[in-house]
């Protein structure tokens, strides 16, 4: 019999934690493939901060280490400065990557330090109650948003990809999305153009996933993946923005 679709090497077999309907695991499955492609599983290293994204250790197997909340593309800059044989990447969230880790994710693209980083924009804090984070849609309600995120009391969503492209240092930036099998499947050659950066040794690339959070938006699954398409997709336009076939057109 001829298998058509197995289990990534690169993905632990065990039982996610994530909520019903989270997409975590869609992102998790991309990287394990893309690792086990390009062969670089015992040389990976993989750096998660605070967050959902933290527990991206229980799944992909390659080396990690953890890092303080927002702090892991400094961590990650000190392992491939000490380890440059080694494929060293990044797996964030938005409320990590986006608010108290700005600094470190802008300050590693501007030295266009060689190191990959996956960046999920759910628009909420996730693990920590479903706060408002700096990609929440203006209008959507959170914990700390309870009657909808306002323009003139709390500013617009940041859209980290272009704010990155505008930086001198970065080689490659991208942004996918994971609501449907058309997107997943162009998220994952994002992915791998990044990582294939890396080991071409030309310096920082960032891939930005969009994804849900079921349990915080207070949706069912399939619902949220209504609301990526009507709102999400709107402000968080798709495609490559440094580097690339699209970002060159």
């Amino acid at each position: 019999m001829t298998v058509v679709f197995d289990r990534p090497k690169s993905l632990r077999d065990v039982r996610t934690h994530y909520c019903p309907g989270c997409l975590h695991g869609v992102a998790h499955r991309l990287v394990a493939e893309v690792i086990d492609e390009l062969g670089i599983r015992e040389i990976g290293i993989g750096v998660s901060p605070v967050g959902c994204s933290v527990l991206a250790y229980n799944y992909i197997n390659t080396d990690w280490q953890q890092a303080a909340h927002g702090r892991a593309p400094a961590v990650a800059t000190g392992i491939k400065r000490v380890h440059p044989d080694k494929f060293v990447y990044t797996y964030q969230g938005d409320g990590d990557l986006a608010s108290i880790g700005t600094a470190e994710i802008v300050h590693a693209a501007m030295r266009n330090e060689k190191i990959s980083v996956i960046f999920i924009n759910n628009g909420i804090y996730g693990m920590t109650g479903g706060q408002m984070a700096p990609t929440t849609q203006i209008g959507q309600k959170t914990t700390t948003s309870p009657f909808g995120r306002s323009a003139e009391h709390i500013g617009y969503p940041i859209r980290m990809t272009e704010m990155l492209a505008q930086l001198e240092g970065d080689n490659y930036l991208a942004r996918g999305t994971l609501h449907n099998a058309a997107g997943i499947a162009r998220a994952k050659r994002y992915i791998k153009k990044a990582f294939q950066y890396q080991l071409d040794n030309r310096g920082f690339s960032m891939v930005e996933l969009i994804s849900n959070c079921p349990t915080n938006w207070g949706m069912h699954p399939k619902e949220s993946i209504e609301y990526i398409k009507e709102h999400q997709l709107k402000y968080y336009q798709l495609g490559e923005f440094k580097g690339g076939e699209e970002a060159s057109k």
